[in-house]
């Protein structure tokens, strides 16, 4: 598993004025608005070290907004605002002091954590005089920074000994959290973890929503459950589905509950930031994550031809990699060789389509296709009878695989046969039906059919 770990945005949008005010939204790149913000609230005179820290400040003070989601998640379309009263000072076309233009360029990719927490630590600060509040106070730094403290001393007197500075964060383009398509029975992915983990959380507060006894990034039917009644709950349309506005208001309470965005807060554990699955696949990869990719990449190239196929072996070598290249110039993507969510959404999205597009009883070489969803314990229907079909005919010929009865009932007969089959053929031993568990069990079968078995 990987911990995902924020990074430096190559912009931010800022809403000049108070969050619910009419005002323009511009988008400038993350660094000027660092020095933006910088020349709007401290003096480029202040000692050195006091510069550092405020800038440091400021720059975790606005990460902490687009990490949390603070306004996205309540249905505004930008990360932060021009008000004191809730955000830090920016002045559109504002000068810009050349010597905090420097140190921010040095420093604008560093930010402040808690010990053993991921997000961005929520920096608050007040000048000191004027205003006083319970973060950092903008003239006391002066008067500690002339008393010899460093930057990081600094940060500690007001925010506490158990903090950390993260130094070069990479800067990338960041999308918004929602995965881009409704999450529903079946699909898998670190979207649906991130869920799982947000519902469980939330359930301590709201104890009427049922736990996610198996929060494995695949969405089960405890996780509809557990969405339906948050949607009850709160007052959205309760079809057990997570679609954009379910997301962001999970996200929100979540945020609320955790007090992410405040400085007495729970913080998002080390734990809590692990994705069970890759981020990005690329070059030099191997294993199931591979797999699906290269399986989605030989269906389509099938009913593509200007597409080619490659071996399902889980290794992203040059196959995989002109494969996934050539993909991306097909379909307008950039063109990278990486499966990052852009490639991995639209691969899903071709793969589907051509589901949705074949008539009943269809097959090809690849024998019966991955239904599109992962089969997991507690479905039911014709994908559930095609497993158990599967199975039993394995079954015929290899007893360590035990039969089960044709319902279409995925139930802990179905789901022990599966994990015997997986054990076997030296998959992952979780007990449910994906691409890489369907590709070989219809492999199996295919080859016992076609031996007349």
């Amino acid at each position: 598993m990987a911990i995902v770990k924020p990074v430096i945005p190559e912009t931010i949008t800022v809403h000049l004025g108070r969050p619910d005010q009419t005002a323009e939204n511009i988008t400038v790149p993350f660094s000027d608005y660092v020095k933006n913000v910088a020349s709007s609230e401290i003096y480029p005179t202040w000692p050195e070290n006091a510069l550092r820290a405020n800038i440091y400040a400021i720059t975790t003070f606005a990460l902490n907004r687009i990490y949390t989601e603070w306004y996205r998640s309540r249905g505004y379309n930008f990360d932060i605002t021009s008000s004191t009263t809730v955000d830090q000072a920016f002045v559109k076309d504002r000068e810009i002091f050349g010597n905090i233009s420097a140190l921010v360029d040095e420093l604008y990719n560093n930010y402040v954590v808690r010990e053993g927490e991921v997000q961005p630590y929520f920096t608050q600060f007040c000048n000191g005089t004027t205003a006083t509040c319970d973060g950092l106070s903008q003239w006391g730094t002066v008067s500690l920074a002339n008393r010899g403290y460093t930057p990081y001393e600094i940060l500690q007197y007001y925010y506490g000994g158990n903090i950390n500075i993260i130094r070069n964060a990479p800067v990338q383009n960041i999308e918004e959290s929602y995965p881009g398509r409704p999450l529903k029975i079946g699909v898998g992915g670190n979207g649906v973890a991130t869920i799982q983990t947000q519902l469980n959380r939330i359930r301590r507060n709201y104890p009427a929503i049922p736990r996610i006894n198996d929060p494995s990034g695949i969405y089960n039917i405890e996780t509809e459950n557990a969405v339906r009644k948050f949607q009850e709950i709160f007052d959205l349309p309760v079809n057990g589905e997570v679609d954009k506005a379910t997301w962001y208001r999970i996200k929100k309470y979540y945020v609320a509950i955790k007090k992410l965005g405040e400085l007495v807060g729970e913080g998002l554990s080390y734990n809590e930031a692990q994705t069970p699955f890759a981020q990005d696949i690329h070059y030099g990869m191997r294993g199931i994550d591979v797999s699906v990719v290269q399986y989605y990449l030989n269906v389509i190239s099938y009913y593509n031809p200007n597409l080619n196929a490659l071996p399902i072996d889980g290794v992203f070598g040059d196959e995989t990699l002109n494969a996934v290249e050539s993909f991306q110039q097909e379909y307008g993507l950039p063109i990278t060789g990486v499966v990052d969510r852009a490639t991995w959404n639209k691969m899903v999205s071709i793969y589907d389509n051509i589901l949705e597009n074949l008539p009943g009883g269809y097959q090809n070489e690849f024998g019966k296709l991955y239904p599109g969803k992962v089969i997991a314990y507690g479905a039911r229907g014709e994908d559930v009878r095609d497993v158990q079909t599967f199975l039993n005919t394995i079954s015929k010929s290899i007893p360590a695989v035990p039969s089960v009865t044709v319902d279409g009932v995925f139930g802990e007969k179905t789901r022990a046969a599966v994990e015997s089959f997986q054990r076997l053929y030296g998959l992952p031993v979780n007990g449910y039906v994906g691409v890489v568990t369907w590709y070989n069990l219809v492999l199996q079968y295919e080859q016992l059919i076609n031996e007349g078995q």
